[in-house]
């Protein structure tokens, strides 16, 4: 018999807010978190704009020594799993240890440490090179670095599916507990690539938004003038919890998972398919896996990019998977907000859905002004969040590649 999943502590650093309280504060007030590119000098780039992590204080959860070891991916896992284990009232003793894990999903992994260290090999050959260079630049090392503060000696992965990384992290970490191979996981997801590199390399591809002069303005999902996303970073993990264990130690329950898909468009490397079969796939096969139909849906978070095909495509799969519910289910990118966070997008999303849930808000598409005219007749939550009551959220996340991942929530009931 498979086994209920509960979220139990959430730690997320965002565009919008360094707690879950602040970021979901933030988006139900329709607050961006888009602005000038400061982390480098980007006077030539043709994107001058992120979502870049305000106020945040390294020092606070990693220590001089570690700060010059590890890339901003690390140190964003590091204090997102101390935000997520605090929030959870909890703390790993040798047993519980070894029935405990952690997924951290990353599209890019620690992308500034790879360029610095190219830049250090050319001007001074491979004795300038760091022996802490590679530790820092592989992906898995977030989760290794979690599982090694906190004891977490049960299940440890990363899994990199571009865009969707964040969303397998959470929902094959889902799955672990669920089958019983795990009692607790640590997971979502994290990206830091706001470099020269990072942002270029989009540029080059025409995937980002050019809007300069109004950078709160510039991530406009569902609207005719979007351009492109804007590329954020940030870091957000939850801890999933086996439902009988929460419920032994008194935890605070924020919602319950209840289904997982995963499919892929298999049609190329960046583009989605039109009407995006492998999505309306994907939503199909979460709510299967939830034994749930569409009309049980309140709320979805989607992908809702800013790009002109995604924000198309993805509408045309949801009227595939909801047909005549689509017009009752709530549907926001609060991607409008915190713009594209890659490999953590997901488990950020998931995070907001589950505060939907908790809360009975869904938060706002901004800059939403002129909708396509085959967005007609659907509910998405322009400029400003909205009261209503959230039994059930699905968020859809599609990478590169053709990676699709979908996750449902619902309200937990005993």
């Amino acid at each position: 018999m498979k086994r209920r999943v509960v979220v139990t502590g959430i730690g997320a650093l965002t565009p919008v807010g360094n707690t879950i309280q602040e970021s979901w504060a933030a988006l139900c007030e329709g607050k961006s978190g888009i602005g000038p590119l400061t982390k480098f000098d980007c006077a030539v780039f043709e994107t001058r704009i992120a979502g870049e992590l305000k106020g945040f204080d390294p020092l606070r959860h990693v220590n001089k020594k570690e700060l010059r070891r590890y890339d901003d991916f690390i140190i964003y896992s590091l204090a997102a799993a101390d935000l997520a284990m605090e929030d959870a009232g909890l703390s790993t003793a040798e047993k519980d240890g070894q029935r405990a894990g952690v997924i951290i999903g990353s599209a890019i992994g620690g992308l500034t440490t790879m360029e610095k260290a190219k830049e250090n090999i050319m001007a001074g050959g491979p004795r300038k090179m760091s022996p802490f260079d590679i530790p820092a630049a592989l992906a898995n090392l977030a989760a290794g670095h979690v599982s090694i503060r906190y004891g977490l000696k049960g299940p440890i992965h990363c899994p990199v599916a571009a865009c969707a990384s964040g969303t397998y992290g959470v929902g094959d970490a889902f799955r672990i507990v669920r089958e019983g191979y795990a009692d607790i996981m640590v997971a979502g997801g994290v990206d830091a690539a706001i470099t020269p590199l990072g942002v270029g390399g989009f540029n080059a591809m025409r995937a980002l938004s050019r809007r300069n002069d109004e950078p709160q303005r510039a991530s406009r999902p569902f609207d005719r003038d979007r351009d492109g996303f804007v590329m954020a970073e940030g870091c957000t993990l939850l801890v999933l919890e086996e439902m009988s264990r929460a419920l032994e130690r008194g935890a605070r329950i924020y919602a319950e998972v209840a289904g997982y898909g995963v499919t892929s468009d298999a049609f190329h490397m960046a583009a989605p398919p039109p009407g995006h079969e492998g999505a309306s796939r994907c939503m199909a096969a979460a709510l299967a896996d939830a034994a749930m139909e569409p009309s049980e849906v309140d709320y979805v978070n989607a992908h809702g990019t800013s790009t002109p095909l995604n924000d198309t495509y993805e509408i045309q799969a949801l009227r595939r998977v909801f047909g005549d519910a689509i017009g009752r289910v709530s549907i926001s990118s609060t991607k409008s907000m915190t713009g594209h966070m890659l490999g953590a997008a997901g488990a950020a999303e998931a995070a907001f859905c589950v505060m939907a849930i908790t809360d009975g808000v869904v938060p706002p598409t901004i800059n939403l002004d002129h909708p396509d005219d085959e967005f007609s007749g659907l509910d998405l939550v322009p400029h400003r969040s909205r009261r209503r009551e959230v039994r059930a959220a699905m968020t859809n996340t599609f990478g590169f590649g053709g990676a699709n991942a979908v996750l449902i929530f619902k309200r937990f009931e005993e």
